[in-house]
């Protein structure tokens, strides 16, 4: 049996801790170095003096990040690699045993490169990130707002759909600004809610206006407003890379597809739909469930690059959308399931959509699915369609059409028909049409 042989020469491995970072070089004892930006760079000529070219290090929760930065601007090529791939022999768990079997793995091409973004995505990525983060708190501080109500006895919770709706909003600040007479709140309402819904209004806002829940609706409206203005300022910003991005992209992609409209958390950038087909060079919102905010997010944690990932599988895969196999002769075995990425949460988000969609084929293939095995399933199952899709409509430049769901159920139905007629065939039977 012939020895492994070394594919990578001239490589380091590296084991990042929160006060020290341990670097292994072959035939050289394993040195370690603070977490400062100075002794980062110390590193960096430390490896350049001993003529390293590669470097593999463990994505260690937020402490890689300015590592990778610093150590990728300084020439070398960086490989991100999962702790996974890379667990220890038994016996083998302090920090510079960590370091020297990284650095012998990856000698030995046997560690798999993570995917990390270019510089413009994980820049966009930050600023989206942010932005998700701003309005999860935001959403916070509804509750709040509800709680405050409800408190009082003013239940608009139960008579609006959003209490964070114009009219709702309208109504709170109103009473923050001193307004009692039920009266003049309703007059805050649209003219359709007042039509629809005035009777139900005017007895909700009868509340209980004690000073201290006063207080406290003033409280939550105040960083509900706050968030918001967040949100608005990460707007700002992710434009400019978007406008950056499309430049570098210089694609001049245009098509006649309708624009779809994006009903909650609209991001705050002009040209948002042009930008975007500029980055990509094709259009995955025709695609049903995907908007210009999905392909945002999408784009902030994917890339414009498909390329990266070399098939339809890999992709899915990587997603954490594939349904997951682990077989040993005849037996089943449970496994861990892979985590799923914040790009396939995306998918997940989109396929949930879909579920009460009434037109699109995959909402009936969704729903289908939902009535056997549960929804979990179902979604996860229409999120992985999804994916593919979108994989191949920059892959094979695929040009998705909706057929809607009257095709989907006629295909089903011949299906069915087909599985009959070989079954009456078998039995040697006939099927006689009613």
């Amino acid at each position: 049996m012939s020895s492994l042989e070394k594919i990578i020469k001239n490589c380091a491995g590296i084991d990042i801790g929160s006060e020290k970072v341990f670097v292994s070089i072959e035939g050289e004892d394993v040195r370690s170095f603070r977490t400062f930006t100075r002794t980062y760079k110390e590193l960096g000529f430390y490896m350049r003096e001993h003529g390293i070219t590669h470097v593999a290090m463990e994505a260690t929760g937020i402490y890689w990040i300015t590592l990778y930065d610093i150590l990728e601007a300084m020439g070398f090529d960086v490989c991100l690699v999962n702790p996974a791939d890379s667990k220890n022999l038994p016996g083998r768990k302090t920090d510079v045993q960590d370091c020297q079997w990284i650095q012998q793995l990856f000698s030995y091409g046997l560690l798999r490169k993570s995917f990390v973004p270019e510089d413009i995505v994980r820049k966009l990525r930050v600023y989206t990130r942010m932005r998700e983060d701003k309005l999860q708190m935001a959403s916070s501080h509804i509750l709040h707002m509800q709680k405050a109500l409800v408190q009082m006895n003013i239940r608009l919770p139960e008579v609006l759909s959003q209490t964070h709706g114009a009219s709702g909003m309208a109504m709170i600040e109103a009473i923050l600004e001193g307004e009692r007479d039920a009266q003049v709140l309703l007059s805050y309402c649209t003219t359709d809610l007042r039509k629809r819904k005035a009777a139900d209004i005017l007895l909700a806002l009868e509340g209980n206006y004690k000073e201290e829940y006063i207080f406290e609706l003033q409280q939550a409206y105040d960083g509900y407003l706050f968030y918001l203005n967040q949100v608005q300022l990460c707007d700002k910003e992710t434009e400019k890379i978007l406008i950056e991005f499309k430049k570098k992209a210089n694609n001049d992609y245009k098509d006649d597809n309708r624009v779809k409209p994006i009903r909650h958390n609209k991001p705050d950038i002009k040209n948002l739909h042009d930008l975007l087909m500029g980055i990509h060079g094709a259009n995955p919102t025709v695609l049903p469930g995907l908007t210009d905010y999905s392909l945002m997010r999408l784009t902030a944690e994917l890339g414009n690059n498909i390329e990266q990932w070399p098939n339809v599988k890999a992709f899915v895969s990587w997603l954490g959308l594939a349904p997951g196999k682990n077989q040993s002769g005849k037996m089943n075995k449970r496994s861990k399931k892979k985590a799923m990425t914040r790009s396939g949460q995306i998918f997940k988000q989109a396929a949930q959509s879909l579920l009460v969609s009434k037109q699109p084929g995959l909402g009936a293939f969704a729903r289908k699915l939902k009535a056997r095995r549960g929804a979990a399933i179902a979604i996860k199952a229409t999120a992985r369609k999804l994916a593919e899709l979108y994989y191949k409509t920059f892959s094979n430049g695929m040009q998705y059409v909706e057929k809607g769901v009257e095709i989907y159920l006629q295909k089903q139905k011949e299906q069915q028909i087909k599985f009959l007629t070989k079954k009456a065939i078998e039995l040697n039977m006939q099927l006689i049409d009613i």
